[in-house]
């Protein structure tokens, strides 16, 4: 009974770490200048070095990345499958047959600048890309 009592305990704890987890100051800090009126903010660790927010600012929701020194990495919209750019929207359909769009973003990234992002589902399989305004592919 002790032993099952035990478990139980771990697990509840566990739980209640990972759902109210705070980031470093620094991470915080870095949040707070670039997201000044940021309301409903949320943190959560997206690996091992890396703090995501999701929260609303100017009317949108969002979600940024962090490193933990407090760089900022980037920061992603969802946005309408339509709203993807004619040249992404046709680098998919010639590079993907037969693949369907399921969820598409907009992200503002430190590494690529602005970046669209599209989930993609044929059958079973899923997969994540992501290109330039302009078509071309973002290899990682």
């Amino acid at each position: 009974m002790k032993k099952i009592l035990l478990i139980a305990s771990m697990v509840l704890l566990i739980q209640s770490l990972s759902f109210s987890m705070t980031p470093p100051a620094n991470v915080q800090k870095a949040f707070e200048t670039k997201f000044k009126t940021a309301t409903n903010v949320k943190w959560g660790k997206e690996g091992k070095t890396e703090w995501e927010a999701t929260f609303s600012y100017d009317g949108n929701k969002l979600s940024a990345n962090f490193a933990e020194n407090g760089a900022w990495l980037e920061t992603e919209k969802q946005i309408k499958i339509a709203d993807l750019p004619k040249a992404v929207s046709a680098a998919i359909k010639t590079k993907y047959s037969g693949w369907t769009i399921t969820e598409a973003d907009k992200t503002d990234t430190s590494k690529h600048g602005i970046i669209y992002e599209a989930d993609l589902k044929k059958g079973s399989t899923k997969k994540e890309v992501a290109f330039k305004e302009d078509g071309t592919p973002i290899i990682e």
